[in-house]
């Protein structure tokens, strides 16, 4: 206590100071409608700067929230497209229209690491068995395919990449239909190869090319990319087309699991028919 009275007399004349400045800003204000007028209106200008800047920090922290939450909002209007959905007309009858049930579900995830430059590239996404995660199911990003989960843990899964040698995908031309088979050969994370492409298909540069469908892993018609180079071997019946990718493999973000609801099924008859 002694220290603080030691403290307070060393600054006397700068307290002394401030009361009469107070004292003299009050008597201003009190006796002057133009100048309290002022005082209000700087106050209002200063709390509401304070606010300002309060609500934007609060906003920017709840982005990650709030980017979550439109992920799945998304991932809820992916499944209502038609699409998705496969007709059942041999189980109801119908009438003036086709009756369908869902084929397709989608869960929102995040990527939590990924690589692009790798010979075999890969995605850490946070959903894993917990969420109904399972192998060999595909993911999509918002512009087009990324990969196919491989391996699953309780809370992470691990995809491989588009951008990956192994991993060949059926893909067609979106105008003609004629399909063959997605190939990363390019060494480039944002281009890439389809092969066995027949020589009398129409192909042109600037033509769109989206999955085929059926394998189970992606629905029909999500875009792959658009083609840069159509590329003829006289020695071969087919040609190689390049194309750039639509997806930005390099960039984390939220991509969306899609489940095949009827892929158990069908691995299930393809086995027996296959089994000796």
């Amino acid at each position: 206590m002694r220290d603080l009275f030691r403290f307070l007399f060393r600054i006397r004349s700068t307290l002394l100071f401030l009361l009469l400045m107070v004292l003299a800003y009050g008597w201003a204000l009190g006796g002057n409608e133009h100048h309290r007028s002022r005082a209000i209106g700087s106050a209002s200008t200063a709390i509401g700067t304070l606010y300002t800047w309060r609500s934007e920090l609060t906003a920017y922290t709840g982005l990650r929230g709030e980017n979550d939450r439109l992920a799945r909002a998304n991932a809820e209007l992916m499944m209502r497209g038609r699409g998705n959905y496969a007709p059942v007309t041999a189980r109801f009858v119908a009438f003036h229209d086709t009756v369908q049930e869902q084929q397709y579900a989608y869960l929102a995830a995040r990527t939590v690491n990924s690589t692009v430059h790798r010979q075999r590239n890969t995605l850490t996404l946070d959903k894993g068995l917990q969420a109904g995660v399972a192998p060999d199911m595909g993911v999509i990003g918002d512009h087009g395919i990324v990969g196919v989960v491989r391996q699953v843990g309780p809370r992470f899964c691990v995809a491989a990449s588009v951008l990956d040698p192994d991993l060949n995908t059926s893909v067609q031309l979106k105008r003609t239909g004629h399909f063959g088979l997605l190939s990363w050969d390019t060494g480039d994370p944002y281009t890439a190869s389809v092969v066995d492409i027949a020589k009398h298909a129409p192909v042109a540069v600037g033509d769109t090319l989206v999955t085929r469908g059926g394998d189970g892993i992606f629905p029909a018609g999500i875009d792959v990319g658009v083609v840069t180079r159509v590329i003829d071997d006289p020695a071969s019946n087919y040609r190689t087309i390049r194309l750039r990718l639509t997806e930005d493999l390099g960039r984390s973000g939220h991509v969306y699991i899609v489940k095949d609801l009827h892929r158990l099924e069908r691995d299930t008859l393809e086995a027996r028919t296959q089994a000796p």
